[in-house]
């Protein structure tokens, strides 16, 4: 749906504050988001549905089984979430999630130097996507001559991650 005349610009201070996934075991998600992850359960509502956060805030991840306990993941080629992404606040602290997720044996779909950020992609227990990343300060970040940015994906080097 098209406006009939544009709208001003976003309020640059907005953000996506979190994220509510479906998952059919609880237990078995929060296992990966806490146990792996690391993040902290702030709240639980029984066995149906638990909150996690990092660093203290509300939540940052809701679980549920409101409508998907003891379901299968949405087939491939279907519409739906590609992936949360968790923004990590430096290289060393993404290096921390990627030994992790090795000592978890949990595989990588892939793993990318976007230029702008370094990042990791991996499934949840439900086949939910997951992207941990961090971003390079903006001065480092690839431009054209013009100034536009020059984002591109390459094969992130997990052993120089790793060094830090």
């Amino acid at each position: 749906m098209q406006p009939s005349r544009p709208n001003p610009p976003l309020d640059p201070a907005v953000r996506i504050g979190h994220v509510h996934l479906k998952v059919a075991d609880l237990e078995r998600a929060l296992g990966f988001y806490c146990g792996v992850l690391g993040f902290a359960l702030t709240q639980r509502l029984g066995a149906q549905a638990a909150f996690i956060s990092a660093g203290g805030y509300h939540h940052h991840i809701g679980l549920n089984t409101w409508e998907s306990l003891g379901g299968r993941p949405a087939p491939r080629g279907t519409t739906g979430l590609f992936h949360t992404a968790i923004l990590y606040p430096t290289r060393a602290a993404l290096a921390d999630a990627l030994r992790r997720v090795m000592t978890a044996g949990i595989p990588l779909d892939g793993a990318s130097d976007h230029g702008v950020s370094e990042a990791l992609y991996l499934r949840d227990p439900d086949e939910n996507g997951v992207e941990l990343y961090w971003d390079r300060p903006a001065e480092e970040w690839p431009r054209t001559p013009d100034g536009e940015l020059a984002m591109f994906t390459r094969r992130l080097d997990l052993d120089d991650l790793l060094r830090q």
